[in-house]
């Protein structure tokens, strides 16, 4: 059976630096045995269908073949349609009467509890606002990521234990859902 799924590359050419052309990208999926190869924007995104594998397994083997190709290591998240759709689903703010540069989600590899950010005063952020779901953080930032102090704090290192975590705005989180499920 074949499963179409997206990869979540993080930290890939941003400001000029670790530079992967998504040309390369494709080329590398489909060099993996992947079918349906597609990207979306130049920041580390991917669709592709495999008949092997699971999301562990096949991000570990992308971010692997990544490596290799261009020298330097990349976390790498792979989930499959239905997990990007209950996500999608699972919003807990308001995304349909949002721009999509106000909110965001944080795909995390694990759960993530929330004792992990238990020392965040919720109010001291106000109007910006997260919540955890389901290996993810939903947040809102009126303001866009750019301007948002909560953003700021949330990426301070507070994750351990293996867990990897890359963020995408809303626009990105729909198009990946229903490049997925095309």
């Amino acid at each position: 059976m074949t499963t179409t799924y997206a990869a979540l590359l993080r930290g890939i050419n941003v400001g000029g630096s670790r530079k992967l052309p998504m040309a390369d990208l494709r080329t590398l999926l489909t060099g993996l045995g992947h079918t349906g190869a597609a990207t979306y924007l130049q920041s580390g995104n991917a669709v592709f269908t495999a008949d092997h594998g699971d999301e562990e397994s096949l991000a570990a083997e992308l971010s692997e073949a990544i490596e290799k190709h261009v020298g330097f290591p990349v976390d790498v998240l792979v989930r499959d349609h239905a997990y990007l759709r209950a996500v999608r689903e699972a919003c807990p703010f308001p995304a349909g009467e949002l721009e999509g540069r106000q909110l965001h989600v944080t795909y995390f590899s694990k759960p993530v509890d929330a004792e992990r950010f238990a020392e965040i005063d919720p109010a001291a952020y106000l109007p910006e606002e997260f919540r955890l779901g389901d290996r993810a953080l939903y947040l809102y930032a009126p303001d866009g990521l750019g301007r948002s102090k909560l953003a700021e704090h949330l990426s301070r290192p507070r994750l351990s234990g293996g867990v990897i975590a890359t963020t995408r705005n809303w626009n990105t989180v729909v198009k990946l859902e229903e490049l997925t499920g095309a």
